[in-house]
């Protein structure tokens, strides 16, 4: 990842080159415009801030800076709700001390508890996901669903968590698994970006980040945009190697006793061919899927 200040001039200069003058009810007039989107100046008018004030915020200098300006800023560049929860945490993380006294520690494994829970949840795949998209843990349903991602040459090892962004841009086996794979790509680096600016000390999130970008030009390319988005719920279409297509709405659940893990829960609609596949995905673990941890 970038250095924070860099990261906040190139979130905010990436936010207003997408803002034409037209959008912002601002005058194009006759002259050339040198930029894509707004100037900084037209953003420092739209917030209430002089351009001085504005331009050492872009240049990622955010000490001192107010909720209130914040919120003008996020106004100013139409920010989406996530994108405008990331600007604070960006705000957040440059007035800490460069070594902050304590810091959280990522989720590696999940609590006992959590396991039971997604055990109980027998009907449906879950997995359970770490902020940096490790699985952590699944039940047998969601185990076998995303048995190609464990099994992906991408893992580590067989007793290290796979992660999603890994599969996504370094196993071609992706293309087939993913219905829409520029979609799940998306997806990724938005959350990955997300939390890259929740926590900031990440190492792991740093170096997974690092070699992404060093060995996928496309995961690079789409970090450079600046995106950002958390993946709430929605539809997936994916192609399982033994049952074929299954498609599966998808909520995300988070828990108030382990806020860095996230439940990801697939549900098919009743009485649906999904529904018939995924009875014969449970049925093909049963029988022929080897034993293995779901966590």
């Amino acid at each position: 990842m970038t250095p924070k200040n860099e990261n906040v001039r190139e979130f905010l200069a990436t936010r207003r080159a997408k803002i034409t003058p037209e959008e912002a009810g601002i005058p194009r007039g006759s002259g050339v415009r040198r930029v894509p989107g707004l100037r900084r100046e037209e953003v420092a008018m739209l917030s209430g801030v002089s351009v001085d004030y504005y331009t050492r915020i872009e240049k990622g200098d955010l000490t001192g800076v107010s909720d209130e300006v914040l919120h003008a800023l996020a106004r100013a560049l139409r920010l989406d709700e996530d994108e405008t929860a990331y600007l604070y945490d960006l705000a957040r993380s440059a007035q800490r001390p460069a070594r902050p006294r304590r810091t959280s520690r990522a989720a590696t494994t999940v609590p006992q508890r959590v396991q039971l829970l997604i055990d109980s949840m027998s009907a449906s795949p879950v997995i359970a996901l770490s902020r940096r998209l490790d699985v952590l843990a699944a039940n047998a349903l969601g185990r076998a669903l995303f048995d190609v991602v464990y099994s992906s040459p991408t893992r580590r090892s067989a007793t290290s968590a796979p992660n999603l962004a890994s599969f996504v841009f370094l196993d071609p086996a992706a293309a087939r698994f993913y219905g829409d794979l520029d979609a799940a790509a998306t997806t990724c680096v938005k959350m990955l970006r997300a939390h890259a600016g929740a926590t900031p000390h990440d190492k792991q999130l740093t170096q997974l980040v690092g070699e992404l970008s060093t060995r996928s030009n496309d995961f690079s390319a789409r970090w450079a945009a600046h995106d950002v988005g958390v993946h709430r719920s929605g539809t997936k279409i994916l192609h399982h190697h033994e049952v074929g297509e299954l498609i599966l709405g998808f909520e995300e659940l988070t828990l108030d006793s382990a806020p860095s893990i996230t439940l990801s829960t697939y549900i098919a609609e009743p009485n649906s061919p999904t529904a018939e596949r995924l009875q014969l995905l449970a049925a093909w673990t049963a029988a022929y899927a080897p034993e293995f941890p779901r966590g």
